[in-house]
């Protein structure tokens, strides 16, 4: 689908080849002729690329021809690129000329064999001359000029029909519809509209024409007409159409006014329904020209209108139109079933588990389901349909209309959107991602420059946005706040399969399927743990990529870390001068390499959560950047002097979460088109004061306002005209100390001048204020997007702003706000409907004078909290009066240091609680706490903390079980007076908790016994004595016992000798003798984790270990692992670590003392401990398999097992410092551990002070 992208990119090339910058190097080079030629000749095949495009289709020729023109058209944008990027360095340098060498050095590597002589020959004249050639052969290939595309005529033949049998699925849908259809409309409405949206192949028309055919409707309507208007909006045909069915006339009327005074005539007072079937048109203008007879109809008449597009329905005013959501996966199987010609899979269990994968991968869609149905209609094999479930569906032989009917939503877009959309064929499937992340990508490629607009890129790139998401190219995540983004499954599938050679998007193991002769143009990398350069081996002859992209963008877990070979930053990146976007996020980087500063094209550049330090100080010759994100580098303290001089295109910068915090590079306020400007620390002070933000009219995005208390006048706030930006984000703090300097009013002055534009304003942070109350605009329900806010260490301020006036308000966070003692009306706001109407997640800490909540008096009037989820409340001490409505969508209560009250009154009013956390509740005993229990009927998980007033924590076995019928997962915490659960225990009673399956009990240093219930699955438990049901627990998967004294042994030894276990996977247990006579029954078959701690048995050898093991941690053996005979380890074993510091003699100086009993199939090995070991370069040579290799707490080791570094994909060093030279950057083995992707040391000092938090 070469058309797409030169369609998009050919007007690009020619705004380049008009720009006065190109012109001005081409007058100094005497290159004009020469660019007159290229654009004379792109413009002669510009003129027949519609009949190209419908040509490739079944025309091998053709696709080559388009490809070639689109990889020349490529070079030619690199070359007018190095162009303007000479004219920048020019003006900013102010140079004259420049020689003929700078130029060549500016062209690009498939360019540079060129001399710039005054004709221009060599490798410039060689462009003009592949150009000629394409534009001759185009002759060949019978290409003309053609207007239009081709359209689906089976559309327009689209009827009423329907078999209503055949349709699955749809009855609630049509249940909801029908009631709107019967419906009165209110007022004088003569007629309304009842729209159903959703992507091509949803079932829109099949649903209405369900709801045409329904007897209901028939009755309730006096006239009927459908019409399928498709992409062609005629309002003559489809007027003509209506009258039609209306009248049952076929007469001819010879202009257009005529036909509508006729349809008026035939429409008056009656009551009648109108389908207008898969409407394209998002005019208007259309609509308008349409509708004038429909007003002569009886009132209660009705339009039904499908449509994948709601700009139309938009300006009709209808915001929140019927979205058709796919198929549950038990009726999208169902109708796989019907139509691949099976009544059920009864009698097919082998297609059964096929059926499930394909209909899994059509994602609830009812035209893609039917048709991968009827595709394997006269297939039995099994075989045929695993081809179809790991095919790609777009390979398969297309009968059924998938892509045509996604395609049809594809070719109605301009070029430009096309190519927008084939770019997000660098997107992983299921991947989340925010637009503003993927509009900076289509603006670093170029995409976005249009000539004839006044848009900056962004808005240009918000409006395409815009309309890919209203024609459901992209689809909102669900339960979100609207903020994130996905594309269906099928339409990733669209935009690979039109993305053609050009995009490449590497996933999980697929660098073998890379074709090392392509010339790959964008290429992205789906982030794996590890990544080495191996998945890059393609690319090391190529040097065509303008796109090196990790996906996803941002990685939202701060616990997960992926790590990239060095080696592909300092060999591959080198070769690749061409890139426009480059991002390494999040991949372990610690350094930049200096090639990044080459890469002149560069306009997005992203490092963010890296352990850099610096950037090069070349990265300032820049010119092009326009995005610069290191956010979540923790570690960088410094940017290079002289920073933005250079980066004259930035526009988006993003500093948060470094060491940057309180700094602003000098010049920043002269980059007149900076618009993202995140986390940026202002103040008054010397290095940017807060009037700064005045010069940077295009602001938006977070900002960051530190330092307010050092503002002397609010007159200097102002004169930023922050209400006219319009910033997404606002944190605003004043120093947090309260004293005698403070200026109260001042204070309330600046924060009053602070109020940004309240359209954009989602998020609000305000820390330290010093007045006693808040400005009026805090609140105020005109910011109709506000939907987070923080207020914290607002010391003085005496009562909370009306924040339920806010629509939107889903997360509320409240700290330190030392004077309220009352929250009540002033808080909950005066409007007439309910209160917090969208707040989802409140949370109040630290509030020390606090008294008394309610939502019951004053001028409060309706719900309050109507949807609140998530209620925290900590440190609260003097909380004693909590009257709250009722809470009807409360599901998290998390309670800590407060009294048993509030604990009492919230449980009260929050009867759908499904999990309960408290922590530190004075005067909560017993009793209390049996109270407490009686309202939490609902409640799924319960964790007590520090909780020592509790000796029991139900009457019996029997009360827990009638109370907490729900209870799945129990966790109780450091609870010093804690004796037993029950108080009445029977022996051997397992009847409470049926439906308990995850129970944990740590340092509660009195609890004397506690008996297991039949139902657990995950135990986590160190007491004096425990039982467990007659007959083991049958369930369990997990137990992890800490000192197992002899009492809790027995019992633990009864339990493994009367029962198999089948499920048991994982075992940890920590001082039990006896663990080797049972290591080897039949209830360990399953286990695949084992973790032995201080075990003083005097052999270490099993005769049998686990046979499905997985993973064994041993510390703590009484003999030396060193005289350990041969273990007859499973070969499924993977992971192993090994304590040597425990042992009474630890003896183990080289790695041939520990190699027998090193299974070869080891892939994970760690060793610490072993303060005698020395060497490794002997020893692990037959562990071919091993990946990841730690070494900890041996201060004697020298050198390491050097003949494995190729196979590592980890290599961690702790506390062993002959080897901190050795292993770093510049050491002696690096040039042998640059492949491994993560090579980290850690002092012994850091890795103690990380493990102890």
């Amino acid at each position: 689908m070469a058309e797409l992208i030169l369609s998009a990119l050919l007007p690009i090339v020619f705004d380049k080849l008009a720009s006065a910058a190109v012109k001005k190097i081409a007058r100094a080079k005497e290159i004009r002729l020469e660019l007159k030629k290229w654009h004379r000749s792109l413009t002669q095949i510009q003129n027949v690329l519609t009949d190209a495009s419908q040509k490739e289709v079944t025309e091998a020729a053709v696709k080559k021809w388009l490809n070639s023109l689109q990889h020349l058209a490529y070079d030619i944008d690199d070359v007018l690129d190095d162009m303007a990027t000479e004219a920048m360095h020019r003006e900013f340098t102010n140079e004259s000329e420049a020689t003929t060498s700078k130029l060549r050095k500016l062209i690009p590597t498939c360019c540079t064999s060129f001399s710039l002589s005054t004709s221009m020959d060599g490798k410039l004249s060689g462009i003009t001359t592949r150009l000629q050639e394409l534009v001759d052969e185009r002759s060949k290939l019978d290409l003309t000029v053609k207007d239009g595309s081709s359209k689906n005529k089976n559309r327009k033949y689209q009827t009423s029909l329907v078999n209503a049998t055949s349709i699955v699925g749809r009855e609630g849908d049509k249940k909801n519809l029908l009631n709107k259809l019967l419906g009165d409309d209110p007022g004088s409405q003569i007629y309304s509209i009842v729209p159903i949206v959703g992507m091509g192949g949803m079932g829109k028309t099949t649903l209405a024409k369900l709801l045409y055919d329904d007897m209901q409707v028939k009755e309730h309507f006096e006239l009927k007409a459908w019409v399928c208007v498709s992409d062609d909006f005629d309002s003559f045909k489809i007027s003509k159409e209506i009258f039609q069915s209306v009248s049952g006339e076929t007469k001819k009327f010879e202009n257009y006014n005529l036909l509508q005074e006729a349809l008026r005539d035939r429409l008056k007072g009656k009551r009648f329904l109108l389908v207008l079937d898969d409407v394209w048109s998002d005019s208007l203008e259309d609509w308008e020209t349409l509708v004038g007879p429909f007003f002569a109809g009886a009132p209660g008449s009705k339009i039904i209108i499908t449509t994948r597009k709601k700009e139309l329905l938009r300006q009709l005013g209808h915001k929140h139109p019927y979205d058709l959501q796919k198929l549950s996966h038990d009726d999208a199987l169902t109708l796989f079933a019907q139509h691949a010609g099976l009544n059920d899979f009864d009698s097919y269990e082998g297609q059964r588990e096929h059926a499930e994968g394909i209909v899994q991968k059509c994602d609830g869609l009812p035209l893609a389901i039917k048709a991968l149905g009827s595709l394997l209609r006269e297939k039995v094999d099994e075989e045929e349909w695993k081809d179809v479930l790991n095919n790609d569906i777009w390979k398969l032989e297309d009968d059924g209309g998938i892509v045509p009917a996604l395609r049809l939503s594809y070719q109605d877009l301009s070029a430009c959107s096309k190519q927008l959309f084939a770019y997000c064929s660098l997107l992983p499937k299921d991947y989340i991602f925010k637009k503003e992340d993927l509009i900076l990508l289509w603006m670093a490629e170029g995409f976005l420059h249009q000539s004839g607009t006044n848009m900056s890129m962004e808005r240009l790139g918000d409006k395409y946005f815009q309309e890919l998401l209203s024609r459901s190219f992209f689809q909102h995540v669900p339960d979100d706040d609207k903020s994130l983004f996905v594309m269906h499954d099928l339409m990733n599938d669209l935009a690979t399969f039109v993305a053609g050679e050009f995009f490449i998007r590497l996933d999980m193991g697929m660098e073998k399927d890379v074709r090392e002769e392509a010339f790959y143009r964008h290429m992205s990398f789906v982030r794996e743990r590890y990544i080495t350069c191996s998945k890059f081996k393609a690319f090391e002859t190529t040097n065509y990529l303008r796109t090196f992209l990790a996906v996803p963008i941002v990685v939202r877990d701060r616990w997960q870390h992926h790590f990239l070979s060095s080696k592909i930053l300092v060999d591959l990146l080198p070769k690749l001068p061409l890139l426009r976007v480059l991002c390494l996020s999040k991949l372990g980087i610690d350094e930049v390499p200096e090639s990044v500063g080459n890469m002149k094209h560069l306009r997005y550049l992203n490092l963010s959560q890296n352990s850099i330090t610096h950037l090069p100080d070349n990265v300032c010759n820049l010119y092009n950047l326009q995005t610069l994100i290191v956010s979540g580098c923790n570690m960088l303290s410094k940017l290079p002097d002289n920073f933005f001089m250079k980066l004259i295109s930035l526009r988006h910068f993003d500093i948060s979460d470094t060491f940057l915090w309180n700094m602003l590079p000098q010049g920043i306020d002269e980059l007149k088109g900076l618009q993202i400007l995140s986390n940026t620390i202002v103040g008054e002070n010397d290095n940017f004061p807060i009037s700064g933000l005045r010069n940077l009219k295009n602001l938006q995005g977070m900002i960051y306002v530190r330092g307010l208390e050092q503002v002397k006048s609010a007159r200097d706030i102002r004169e930023v005209k922050l209400s006219q930006k319009r910033v997404s984000g606002l944190e605003l703090g004043w120093r947090d100390v309260v004293d005698d300097l403070r200026n109260e009013t001042l204070e309330n002055e600046v924060l009053s001048a602070l109020m940004p534009h309240s359209d954009n304003l989602k998020d609000l942070v305000i820390e330290s204020y010093g007045d006693k109350v808040f400005p009026n605009w805090i609140g105020d329900s005109r910011f109709v997007r506000l939907s987070c806010i923080s207020l914290s260490r607002c010391r003085n301020c005496m009562f909370l702003p009306p924040l339920g006036n806010l629509p939107s308000l889903k997360k509320l966070f409240i700290k330190d706000l030392d004077e309220v003692k009352d929250v009540g009306s002033e808080f909950v706001g005066a409007g007439n409907g309910p209160a917090f109407p969208s707040l989802e997640s409140l949370c109040f800490q630290d509030m020390r004078a606090w008294e008394a909540w309610s939502t019951t008096v004053g001028g409060v009037v309706g719900a309050v909290f109507p949807c609140l989820q998530e209620l925290t409340l900590e440190n609260c001490p003097n909380l004693a009066v909590v009257s709250l409505k009722a809470l009807p969508s409360l599901r998290i209560l998390k309670i800590e240091n407060c009294g048993d009250g509030v604990l009492r009154s919230l449980t009260r009013v929050a009867s759908s609680v499904t999990k309960l956390s408290i922590k530190r509740i004075s005067g909560l005993g017993d009793e209390v706490w049996r109270v407490v229990m009686e309202h939490l009927g609902a409640v799924e998980e319960v964790k007590i903390e520090k909780c020592n007033e509790i000796h029991h924590l139900w009457k019996s076995e029997a009360k827990a079980s009638n109370v907490l019928v729900n209870l799945r997962k129990l966790e109780v915490w450091y609870c010093e007076e804690l004796v037993s659960l029950g108080e009445k225990d029977q022996e051997d009673d397992s009847s409470w908790g049926n439906l308990l399956t995850s129970l944990l009990i740590r340092d509660c240093n009195n609890l004397e016994r506690c008996s297991c219930p039949n139902s657990i699955e995950e135990l986590n438990i160190d007491c004096s004595s425990i039982s467990f049901p007659e007959g083991g627990c049958q369930k369990l998967k997990s137990v992890r016992i800490w000192e197992c004294n002899e009492l809790v042994g027995k019992e633990v030894e009864k339990m493994f000798l009367s029962t198999s276990m089948p499920m048991l996977q994982e075992v940890s247990i920590t001082g039990w003798e006896n663990l080797s006579k049972i290591i080897g029954l039949a209830c360990f078959d399953h286990v695949t984790s084992l973790t032995i701690t201080s075990w003083q048995g005097t052999d270490a050898s099993f005769e049998h270990w686990p046979p499905r093991l997985h993973y064994l941690d041993i510390r703590g053996s009484k003999k030396p692992i060193s005289q350990w005979g041969p273990q007859n380890f499973p070969t499924t074993l993977v992971g192993l670590r090994l304590w040597g510091e425990s042992a009474e003699e630890d003896d183990v100086t080289s790695g041939t003392q520990l190699s027998h009993i090193l299974p070869k199939s080891l892939t994970y090995l760690c060793l610490e401990g072993f303060e005698k070991l020395e060497t490794l370069s002997v020893g692990l040579e037959h562990l071919t398999s091993l990946q990841h290799l730690d070494i900890y707490m041996s201060p004697m080791v020298k050198d390491l097992p050097d003949k494995l570094f190729t196979s590592l994909l980890s290599l961690t060093i702790v506390g062993c410092p002959n080897l901190k030279e050795k292993i770093s950057r510049r050491g002696s083995s690096w040039p042998r551990l640059s492949y491994i992707p993560s090579v980290e040391y850690i002092d012994i000092d850091c890795f103690h002070s990380v493990y102890s938090d």
